[in-house]
């Protein structure tokens, strides 16, 4: 049994990351603002974490064998976080994004064509960290939401007292009331009207991790390994956005139809006219095994159909 504090984990895969923590026999404490209790059998402290009084005061004498960070967004936070838990903890693991990968938020090394890119294209331990910028304004933060990751991951690596783990995750689907992103109903929606889908002349795939895979991963680094830096999590199986509506359309027995956007005008969610996928060979080579996106995706389409979503603007990150 270990001992593990996760800080958010109250909806989507953390919440399902902290039933599996409690089934395993670990003692978990959840650290939230207090709005969704955690289920039975697990500690809850309430605290804001952008508050550094209020969360140490909550942590009081308390030392953790690992913290799982399900909720952190800009190097602030992770400066917080880092002084908070530097005497606390001996692992810290961070729930990180694919989206640190977009070469439309920053300048990054160039990968050859096609090529799925490795954790070390954006390498922490030499990453800005501008702690000075304006990350408390809700409007700067959702329009710098990768840098923000980027600079929090870097701010772990460089300044905490603890071995420090990132998970950049994929995007992430799930049918269902789970699927709180709204990318998936969109498609559905969409399909079944015989709505156009806005895309881009020339589409490039992308990742994808059902929410349940990324649940079984972060219980995997933060339990049964003990790597240190970044690490991809993404199932097999990469897809563009014509794959993804075929899945969806040979659900519906609709055929989705198209609309191409000039170059620079928005498109769909997950339609990409940039090379933005990525590999997840580390984590192979560390032991977790993947799924296939084809394998898993039909049922969550499915789920999708048959229950009810909780809709939201299809830019908000899936992680």
């Amino acid at each position: 049994m270990q001992r593990i504090c996760v800080i958010g984990g109250s909806r989507y895969f953390g919440k399902l990351l902290v039933q599996n923590l409690l089934a395993a026999g670990h003692h978990v404490t959840v650290i939230n603002r207090g709005s969704t209790p955690p289920p039975p059998g697990v500690e809850h402290l309430v605290a804001d974490r952008d508050d550094e009084t209020a969360l140490t005061t909550a942590l009081g004498s308390r030392t953790f064998d690992v913290v799982v960070d399900q909720v952190c967004y800009t190097p602030v936070q992770a400066a917080i976080a880092a002084r908070a838990f530097r005497d606390r903890t001996a692992r810290y693991v961070m729930t990180s994004t694919i989206e640190v990968y977009d070469p439309a938020t920053a300048a990054l090394p160039a990968v050859p064509h096609g090529t799925p890119v490795p954790e070390g294209i954006v390498d922490p331990a030499t990453w800005l960290v501008r702690t000075d910028l304006p990350w408390h304004d809700a409007a700067y933060l959702e329009a710098h939401y990768a840098e923000g990751k980027r600079q929090a991951e870097a701010v772990f690596t460089r300044d905490a007292g603890f071995a420090f783990a990132s998970v950049r995750s994929a995007h992430v689907l799930g049918g269902g009331v789970r699927e709180f992103t709204g990318r998936l109903a969109h498609y559905i929606e969409r399909i079944g009207h015989g709505t156009e889908i806005a895309v881009h002349a020339g589409v490039l795939p992308t990742v994808f991790i059902h929410y349940e895979e990324l649940a079984d991963l972060l219980l995997w680094a933060t339990t049964a390994t003990d790597f240190t830096g970044p690490v991809n999590a993404c199932s097999d199986e990469l897809l563009d956005v014509h794959a993804l509506a075929g899945v969806i359309a040979a659900q519906t027995g609709r055929e989705p139809l198209y609309r191409t956007v000039a170059a620079g005008e928005p498109a769909s969610p997950f339609s990409f006219d940039r090379h933005y996928a990525m590999s997840n060979a580390r984590a192979k080579e560390l032991g977790f095994s993947f799924s296939r996106t084809t394998d898993w995706l039909p049922g969550a389409v499915t789920e999708a159909l048959t229950a009810p979503v909780t809709p939201a603007t299809p830019a908000t990150p899936a992680t």
